[in-house]
C-alpha cells in the first residue's frame, strides 16, 4: 500500500483546499482519471490519479485545507509499481482511514457554489434539508432556507480568493506610502464608445513606455527596484468569490483585436474559474476598470511587488471648460493613479497619467 500526497502545484503554492472528491473507498481508478477538485488562491485544480489502482481510504475530508506533501489518498494494490507522486507507506499516514472518508457534514453535502450562495445568503447549511441525490444539498434548497429566513450561519473563516484578498490588502496598507492622483481623459471623440477596458489596456502600456518607473516592482528588504520591458498588466475583475486579477501579458505588443480576444478569455476564465494558478501570478502594474459598476473616483490599493494601479471611474458627460472660456458638454473618463511613494516620485506619477490621457484622447 501506499499513500499519494498533495503535489506541489507550482508557482510557490503551499496549500490548498479540498472542494470535491471524484472517487470513493474500494473504488477501482484508472491512470490520469480525475481524485479530487481543490482550490487554491485563485483557480480550482483537478488532480488527477498518478497510477490505476483500488482506493483504501479518503485521508482528507471536504474543506480541508493541506499543506503541499499533506496525505490525501491511501492506495492498494500494485503500490511496488512506479507511482510518480505517490510516495510514503501506509504507517507514515497519520489520519485512520474511517475518520478520513468523506463526510456526512452539511459541507460535504454541498457543491462549493452552492456553499457559495449559501455565504451570500447567511443561510447556515447545517439547518438545510437536501432534497438532491443522497441527501446532498442543492441551490433551489439554498434558496427556500433564505426565503423562509433559515438561521443565519455564525460566520465562516475567509477561504480561498477572499483569504488572499485580505492578506494582500493587509500587506499593501502596512508595507505601501501610497500616494493618489486623479484626473480626467476626453473621450468624446472616441469612434468606439464602448471599447474602455481595450483602450485602458492600450493606455497604460503607452502610459509605461513613457514613464518605465511605474511599469516596475520594489524589493522593500533588499531596497531594489526593477524595471520590466514588457507591461503584464493585471486586470482586476469582479465576482461573488471576490476580487481576481488575471494578468494579460506583453500588453505593449498586442494589437487591438487581439487585447479584445485575450481580455474574453481572461474573464471568462475567471467566470469559468478555469484559469491556473500562474494565470494570476507576475503582474508588472494593475488596472482597475471600476466604473464599470460605479464610482467616479477612488484611492486604490497598490499590491507589492507592484508600484502603481491605474483606476478609471464611470465615463460621462460633464462640463469641460475650453481655452476661449467658453466650454462645453464632453464625454470625460475620471482616472485615478496610485502609487507606492517609497519609489515613485510625484513627478514620475504625473507624467505616466499624463501620458495615458494622451493615448486615451485619440479617437481611434
Amino acid at each position: 500500500m501506499s499513500v499519494f500526497t498533495l503535489p506541489d502545484l507550482g508557482e510557490g503554492l503551499q496549500e490548498a483546499e479540498v472542494v470535491a472528491w471524484h472517487v470513493a473507498p474500494g473504488e477501482h481508478i484508472a491512470a490520469d482519471q480525475p481524485l479530487v477538485s481543490v482550490e487554491t488562491e485563485k483557480a480550482v485544480v483537478e488532480i488527477p490519479a498518478p497510477r490505476a489502482g483500488r482506493v483504501k481510504a479518503l485521508l482528507a475530508e471536504v474543506g480541508e485545507r493541506l499543506a503541499v506533501g499533506a496525505p490525501l489518498m491511501q492506495y492498494e494494490e500494485g503500490a511496488d509499481e512506479d507511482a510518480g507522486a505517490v510516495v510514503g507507506e501506509l504507517e507514515r499516514a497519520a489520519p485512520s482511514a474511517p475518520a478520513a472518508q468523506a463526510p456526512a457534514g452539511p459541507k460535504s453535502r454541498a457543491a462549493p457554489a452552492v456553499r457559495r450562495l449559501a455565504t451570500e445568503l447567511g443561510v447556515d447549511l447545517a439547518a438545510v434539508e437536501g432534497t438532491g441525490e443522497g441527501g446532498a444539498l442543492t441551490r433551489a434548497d439554498v434558496e427556500r432556507a433564505a426565503e423562509k429566513g433559515a438561521p443565519a450561519a455564525a460566520g465562516e473563516p475567509l477561504r480561498g480568493t477572499r483569504r488572499v484578498m485580505a492578506r494582500n490588502m493587509a500587506a499593501s496598507n502596512a508595507e505601501v506610502a501610497a500616494a493618489t492622483i486623479m484626473d480626467d481623459a476626453d473621450i468624446e471623440d472616441w469612434i468606439d464608445p464602448e471599447a474602455v477596458l481595450p483602450r485602458l489596456v492600450r493606455a497604460v502600456a503607452s502610459a509605461a513606455a513613457a514613464e518605465p518607473a511605474l511599469n516596475a516592482w520594489f524589493d522593500a528588504a533588499g531596497e531594489r527596484v526593477l524595471r520590466h520591458a514588457t507591461v503584464d498588466l493585471a486586470i482586476a475583475v469582479d465576482s461573488p468569490e471576490g476580487l481576481f486579477a488575471p494578468v494579460l501579458r506583453g500588453a505593449e505588443g498586442l494589437d487591438a483585436a487581439e487585447v479584445v480576444e485575450r481580455l474574453g478569455g481572461l474573464i471568462a476564465g475567471v467566470r469559468a474559474r478555469s484559469l491556473p494558478p500562474t494565470a494570476f501570478q507576475g503582474a508588472t502594474i494593475t488596472l482597475s476598470n471600476f466604473g464599470a459598476l460605479g464610482g467616479r473616483y477612488a484611492a486604490l490599493a497598490v499590491t507589492p511587488p507592484q508600484v502603481a494601479i491605474l483606476g478609471a471611474g464611470k465615463a460621462a458627460p460633464r462640463f469641460s471648460p475650453s481655452d476661449d472660456g467658453r466650454g462645453a458638454f464632453r464625454r470625460l473618463l475620471p482616472l485615478s493613479l496610485t502609487v507606492d511613494h517609497r519609489v515613485v516620485t510625484g513627478g514620475e506619477a504625473a507624467r505616466f497619467l499624463a501620458a495615458a490621457i494622451v493615448d486615451l484622447k485619440r479617437p481611434d
